[in-house]
């Protein structure tokens, strides 16, 4: 009984530490997508949940894989179409024109 919580207390330490490099790469992950927002005459999502999200859903790609692949869509392992949805991905300035946001709903168009 004892090796289990020994056991349990190592697991729950391995998340713990899980959690705050998920935490860390998110807020990196934020600070690099309002300078690009900024920068690109766009706006992050003004909703706080939907906004960490998807930030939390780029950070684990960039954990997972090694890239801020959008969150939105599917890494295929192929790596010249997964150039393609590395954030901001190609389709982002077409979406943004069109629907007002990309398809993930991170950046959004600035009104006139």
């Amino acid at each position: 009984m004892v090796f289990l919580r020994i056991n349990d207390n190592k697991v729950q330490v391995k998340k713990m530490a899980e959690m705050e490099e998920l935490d860390s790469a998110k807020k990196d992950m934020y600070a690099w997508t309002a300078k690009y927002a900024e920068k690109a005459g766009y706006y992050l999502n003004p909703d706080a949940g939907m906004l960490d999200l998807v930030l939390e859903g780029m950070a684990t790609n960039h954990l997972r894989h090694g890239k801020k692949y959008c969150p939105c869509r599917i890494v295929t392992g192929d790596e010249k179409e997964d150039k393609k949805i590395v954030c901001p991905c190609v389709y982002h300035k077409d979406e943004i024109e069109t629907n007002g946001s990309c398809h993930c709903e991170l950046f959004f168009k600035k009104e006139q």
